[in-house]
């Protein structure tokens, strides 16, 4: 295991870029009292972690589990695609709930958007699509900035398949929220609704759209004709 893990970790550092580091620092708001407060990154852009993912896609769990309890974001982005991948590639039901196990009991170390955005409707989601759905409600209900995001972006598995009562559900939960990050991510499903059906999607924000933040209308409202979103917005918050 220590082997393995020191591959990965001198392959991904032999990638880092001190530069494009502190971009991404203050990109995923990694200073005192922002969301992203005490994460460290080395530089590396998501192709070339996927490029090292590939080599190593047969690493056990763990050794993703000590990628995951790494301070370092490529490190723990570099464990939840190996998860994502090892999930997708597996055909063995009882060793997919594992991974998603797995995943739940590392929630906490998720602690970022795009650490969400890149795996939760891809893995739980998709586990989740023809079971009991209650997880997702009750970290919708939570404090949990992360688990609320999973909670939301995980619909997008249901929603590319024309099932969409979960993520309007879980939209309510959601709609007065007071974190940015809530609200562009019940936007952007709220607009994902709206390509498959924009019928639905208008019949969700018409008693609502005048309570909504209004970032969250904006993403959900983005591929309305121009007159339709400026007489949303115009009546908005």
């Amino acid at each position: 295991m220590k082997d393995s893990l020191k591959e990965i970790t001198e392959a991904l550092n032999r990638q880092k870029n001190t530069q494009k580091a502190h971009a991404l620092a203050r990109f995923f708001k990694t200073g005192k009292g922002e969301y992203g407060e005490g994460d460290l990154f080395i530089g590396i852009p998501i192709p070339q972690v996927r490029d090292i993912v590939k080599i190593y896609q047969h690493t056990p769990l763990p050794v993703v589990h000590e990628l995951l309890l790494s301070p370092i974001h490529e490190y723990r982005m570099t464990a939840v695609l190996l998860l994502v991948h090892r999930f997708e590639k597996e055909k063995d039901q009882q060793k997919r709930k594992e991974y998603v196990d797995f995943y739940i009991q590392h929630v906490d170390h998720l602690n970022n958007w795009d650490l969400v955005d890149l795996s939760c409707y891809k893995l739980l989601g998709r586990w989740l699509e023809d079971k009991e759905k209650t997880l997702l409600y009750e970290w919708a209900r939570t404090g949990h900035l992360w688990k609320q995001r999973i909670a939301i972006v995980s619909c997008m598995y249901f929603v590319k398949r024309g099932k969409f009562e979960e993520c309007l559900e879980i939209a309510d939960i959601l709609q007065f929220h007071s974190h940015d990050l809530i609200h562009k991510a019940v936007g952007w499903l709220l607009r994902e609704v709206g390509k498959k059906n924009r019928q639905i999607l208008t019949d969700y924000l018409t008693p609502r759209y005048r309570q909504m933040p209004r970032t969250m209308l904006r993403y959900a409202i983005e591929h309305y004709p121009e007159e339709s979103r400026k007489a949303f917005l115009k009546r908005g918050n």
